[in-house]
């Protein structure tokens, strides 16, 4: 059952969209008691791990809403701007759809993964010798030209469905989590997890979280209150320097009680692997939320004693394996006898 099927009465959508589902949603909360324990203990630790959507990330959740609306009134392609995650999205659920999918990303800056689920999923994929956020400043005008749907998270369909994560978690905990960490990129998420937990809380009277949104250090301009004109960090997914839904992203936090920081690469990374050795490979920035998050309960500015702690890891680590594969060591090679493996393990 995807979020359409399951949600469709609790959000804004017209009449005139299209059921389209790849049994996106319904992704586990999966508990970590040691990465709590070694962040000070005390406290309840969860990973919302959305890389076990149809396409490996969180988006797949919006771009079922945000397809389905644009296959009901009659449109017959789809157009984004990337990092990767959104790429291979939009274009497997535009395929689901029948229809075209174009996408256009920076040159050179989206990890293979991302990139091969895209061509794979059959589309038009166009570099371009720019940014991300020059971009989606062209898809946005050609959209505005052509009878084409916009699929980024400026289009709100992507908004109603990624907010449906929120009623998840409330479902799962049977209430809100008294912390809600998570990776901010482009801040549609950010915006839809708080639009979903303040309407749960006003059907269910569920409470509301406090938000904590991290950016990576060289791609926050949230943070530093400005645009980041040359993004970088190895965080490939928001690597981001104009983020589409910044002031709304802003707004959620402040209205939370909560704030948006800053993380660094090396913080991220070191998550990366915390992370993996609980069991859980998320790609380099869905441990941002987490790195953000050791980060303020280190220097002691966010007290989660006796607190409930939710994590958003967006996206799998199988969508940019390159981080782990440039430091991994080729498998030693043994004689397939029994002695040589036993020889090799007394080594360990």
């Amino acid at each position: 059952m995807g979020v359409l099927e399951r949600y469709r009465s609790w959000m804004d959508l017209p009449a005139h969209t299209e059921m389209l589902s790849l049994s996106e949603g319904d992704t586990p909360l999966i508990e970590l008691p040691r990465l709590a324990e070694a962040l000070g203990g005390g406290f309840t630790l969860y990973s919302k791990y959305e890389g076990m959507n149809p396409t490996g990330s969180f988006k797949d959740r919006g771009m079922a809403v945000a397809v389905g609306e644009a296959k009901g009134r009659g449109a017959k392609a789809v157009i984004c701007a990337s990092t990767g995650n959104t790429a291979g999205s939009a274009a497997a659920y535009a395929a689901r759809a029948g229809m075209k999918a174009i996408v256009l990303i920076p040159e050179g800056k989206v990890a293979a993964g991302k990139l091969a689920g895209a061509v794979a999923y059959g589309a038009q994929v166009i570099q371009i010798e720019g940014s991300f956020d020059q971009a989606l400043e062209l898809v946005v005008e050609i959209s505005e030209r052509q009878p084409i749907a916009l699929v980024n998270s400026l289009n709100p369909y992507r908004l109603e469905g990624q907010k449906t994560a929120a009623f998840e978690i409330c479902e799962a905990l049977g209430g809100a989590p008294d912390v809600l960490c998570l990776p901010v990129g482009n801040a549609g998420n950010i915006t839809a997890y708080w639009m979903g937990f303040r309407q749960y809380d006003k059907l269910q009277g569920s409470g509301l979280p406090i938000l904590l949104g991290v950016q990576a250090e060289g791609a926050a301009p949230l943070v530093l209150g400005r645009r980041v004109e040359d993004p970088e960090t190895v965080a490939t997914a928001i690597r981001i320097g104009k983020p589409a839904r910044g002031e709304q992203a802003l707004q959620a936090a402040e209205e939370s009680g909560g704030r948006i920081i800053a993380a660094s690469d090396e913080e991220i990374l070191t998550m990366q692997k915390r992370l993996a050795g609980e069991g859980v490979w998320v790609e380099p920035a869905s441990a941002a939320g987490l790195a953000g998050l050791a980060k303020e309960i280190q220097a002691g500015r966010l007290d989660v004693r006796g607190k409930r702690v939710v994590a958003v890891c967006t996206g799998h680590g199988l969508k940019d394996p390159d981080v782990v594969t440039s430091w991994m060591r080729t498998p030693q090679v043994i004689a397939p006898t029994l002695a040589a493996l036993e020889a090799l393990m007394v080594k360990c």
